[in-house]
């Protein structure tokens, strides 16, 4: 059975957001959300002091862990969920090894 429309999409300030895969494992989607989170910090440190290394760094980041969660990229709706959830185990280690790079 294929969710509604409405099921996909969240609206916040009159803003259409694509939500989550509800398919991910909690701890998964925790983890990627986690790695969000700090992409965010990052971002707005990085503009505070005006360093476009780590802003692009940072957006990278918030990019590996959108689309690991599903909001972003291929409609995860009409995907496979094995194929899904592969995806989001691959960016979960892509950003962890984003983490293991650094000083």
């Amino acid at each position: 059975m294929t969710a509604e429309p409405d099921d996909h999409f969240f609206v916040v300030d009159g803003r259409r957001w694509r939500r989550t895969d509800p398919a991910l494992p909690e701890e998964v989607a925790a983890a990627l959300r986690s790695h969000l989170g700090r992409g965010r910090n990052a971002v707005k440190r990085a503009k505070q002091a005006g360093d476009e290394d780590a802003l692009a760094a940072a957006r990278h980041r918030n990019g590996l862990a959108k689309h690991g969660l599903g909001e972003r990229g291929p409609e995860w709706w009409s995907r496979p969920e094995a194929d899904r959830i592969a995806d989001a185990r691959r960016a979960l280690a892509d950003l962890d090894a984003l983490d293991a790079d650094s000083p």
